[in-house]
């Protein structure tokens, strides 16, 4: 299992294939080619990604 990259939780739920929830700072997360992918759940449902706040090493998957 991963860390959240921005709070460094392992709170993570599944919510879809290769989809995740972090219920400490509450972003959603995917996982791509071992590359972390964040974003924000706007009110009306829509994603913002929150990429560009993190490094290349804070997004790459270390299990």
């Amino acid at each position: 299992m991963f860390s959240c990259p921005n709070c460094k939780s392992k709170d993570l739920g599944k919510i879809g294939v290769n989809q995740y929830y972090c219920w400490s700072c509450f972003i959603e997360l995917s996982v791509t080619k071992g590359k972390i992918l964040t974003h924000q759940v706007e009110e009306d449902g829509t994603l913002s990604s929150l990429d560009d706040l993190f490094s290349d090493d804070e997004r790459s998957i270390s299990m």
